[in-house]
């Protein structure tokens, strides 16, 4: 399956890219385990960053920012066949869940819940 890792990026970090970099690193961290398992793990920043970049994004929450980074996980859901929510507030992760629901895409709220990564833990 093709695995969207929802979390927070943004919330909680005044901007701080030091922060946001972190958060980008626990979005990261189940990756390899949904890959073992089969799947291919997919997160809207690793699409929506060099989007952003080479269209002249310059500063967190500009115009250009807000105009790719929440439609990108729209158009991902479009593609993606389940959601792994990771803890944490996000009101950007929380509106991928919502679309999830809404269009009938499984979510996930533990890693060791999506088929085949249990078995990937215990091995």
């Amino acid at each position: 399956m093709l695995i969207l890792i929802a979390g927070p990026y943004r919330s909680g970090t005044g901007d701080d890219p030091a922060l946001m970099a972190e958060n980008l690193k626990r979005l990261e961290a189940p990756a390899y385990r949904l890959f073992q398992a089969g799947h291919v793990p997919m997160i809207g920043e690793w699409v929506a960053l060099p989007v952003w970049h080479s269209g002249g994004g310059q500063v967190v929450g500009d115009t250009l920012y807000e105009e790719i980074f929440h439609p990108v996980a729209g158009r991902l859901l479009a593609l993606c066949d389940a959601v792994l929510r990771l803890p944490g507030e996000s009101k950007g992760a929380d509106n991928d869940v919502r679309i999830a629901l809404e269009r009938g895409i499984p979510v996930y709220h533990r890693l060791e819940d999506v088929p085949g990564c249990a078995a990937v833990a215990a091995a």
